[in-house]
């Protein structure tokens, strides 16, 4: 594929817009007619555009993405370059993710739908700790959790907040997810799971009235909820470039090993 015609979107931070400017200036800008997508950032511009594309901003032709790291951490990034970027662009490797699709009930009995690139989580809304019944494919596995919250957590999520969680890193295509508890109070030695990806997970909350509960998918958050179902959106392909060496799958798999 082509990757000669580039749009560029950049973070709001100083650096970030000043490399957005001396870039355009030296490639140019083919906005919609661009073959890639070129984020100037750190992981949260890279969410911030995967979810772009996924709102419908590119919707007839989602885009890669090949992010430089203008931020912190920058675990989704290249490193910065202005030179030969598109030699770099013609010899990247891909990486496909695919995300979460959440369902949540509310109080009221409205439904909120949301896709999350991470996990999807539910965290408790007052000092009352939260009380969750767990299903997996329909079948209840857990009658009573009570916790903080609990997440379900994709691969390429598994080193964020679900391994602050102590919960698993999951190589990119090992076919599974990660449900993870957060701060559970009971049952005490419930450390969480790994589910096949094609699994659907419901999470009820009991007594929501008097433990009310929220759920996030990301960064969209829907409050005084009473259900959430989660599964894999296959039909959705978000594909991620890489220097040759260091594509997602590689990265995951070093920080098993990270000190």
């Amino acid at each position: 594929m082509a990757r000669e015609r580039i749009t560029f979107i950049a973070s709001d931070a100083p650096d970030a817009q000043a490399a957005l400017a001396r870039l355009r200036k030296r490639y140019g800008e083919a906005g919609d007619n661009a073959d890639v997508i070129v984020g100037l950032g750190g992981d949260g511009l890279m969410l911030s555009c995967l979810h772009r594309i996924m709102s419908g901003d590119f919707a007839d032709n989602p885009l890669p993405i090949y992010g430089m790291n203008q931020g912190t951490l920058g675990f989704l990034m290249n490193p910065y370059a202005e030179d030969d970027l598109l030699l770099r662009l013609s010899v990247a490797e891909s990486s496909s993710l695919h995300p979460l699709r959440m369902r949540a009930r509310g109080q009221d009995g409205r439904i909120n739908e949301a896709l999350a690139i991470n996990e999807v989580s539910l965290f408790r809304e007052t000092h009352q700790a939260a009380k969750l019944r767990i299903f997996v494919d329909g079948r209840m596995r857990l009658e009573s959790l009570t916790c903080d919250g609990i997440l379900l957590a994709t691969p390429a999520g598994s080193t964020a907040y679900n391994l602050s969680a102590h919960g698993p890193i999951l190589p990119l295509d090992a076919g599974v997810l990660a449900l993870t508890p957060i701060s559970a109070f009971r049952p005490r030695r419930w450390r969480g799971a790994l589910l096949q990806h094609e699994a659907v997970v419901r999470l009820e909350v009991l007594d929501p009235g008097k433990r009310p509960v929220s759920a996030v998918a990301d960064n969209s958050e829907v409050r005084n909820i009473v259900e959430v179902e989660i599964a894999e959106d296959r039909e959705v392909t978000l594909k991620l470039l890489f220097d040759p060496g260091g594509a997602l799958g590689e990265r995951i798999l070093t920080e098993q090993f990270a000190p």
